[in-house]
């Protein structure tokens, strides 16, 4: 994607984008009230640079500053014998919030599934989540599932 003013580039992201990255994820796992962990932090930047794990990133460029991230993968659904591209996590600087980085992500995924012929962008959020659930509401729909975690 070429660079326009006052709109975000996406694009897969790079080694040169770990600081920010860093800065990013370490908000994202706040928000979600996470415990601090920069073994956490290491694996998933080790994770996003390591071409043979099923884990990739991108990035969100507003100007010229990594504003936002996405880190998704691929995932079998048997059910339906197809393939879906699961977000895990999206997250997008405050300061830059309301500027479409979160929906151009979001796109961008959406692209790059139909280009593979992969059958669903899916993603979960918090349900207190409201700010985020106004965008996908307006780009997705909800579904009739429940999620579980099971304690291990």
């Amino acid at each position: 994607m070429s660079y326009q003013p006052n709109r975000p580039t996406i694009r897969p992201i790079e080694p040169a984008d770990e600081a920010r990255w860093r800065e990013l994820f370490r908000a994202y796992r706040e928000f979600y009230k996470l415990p601090a962990s920069e073994v956490v932090v290491d694996r998933v930047w080790t994770w996003l640079n390591d071409p043979s794990h099923e884990t990739h990133g991108l990035v969100a460029v507003l100007g010229t500053a990594v504003s936002g991230i996405a880190h998704y993968r691929k995932f079998a659904r048997p059910s339906t014998g197809t393939t879906g591209l699961w977000l895990d996590d999206l997250f997008t600087d405050p300061d830059a919030r309301g500027q479409g980085l979160g929906r151009a992500l979001i796109d961008q995924l959406t692209q790059n599934a139909r280009e593979n012929d992969l059958s669903v962008v899916r993603w979960i959020t918090a349900d207190d989540n409201h700010p985020a659930q106004k965008l996908y509401d307006s780009i997705a729909r909800t579904t009739n599932w429940v999620t579980y975690d099971a304690t291990l």
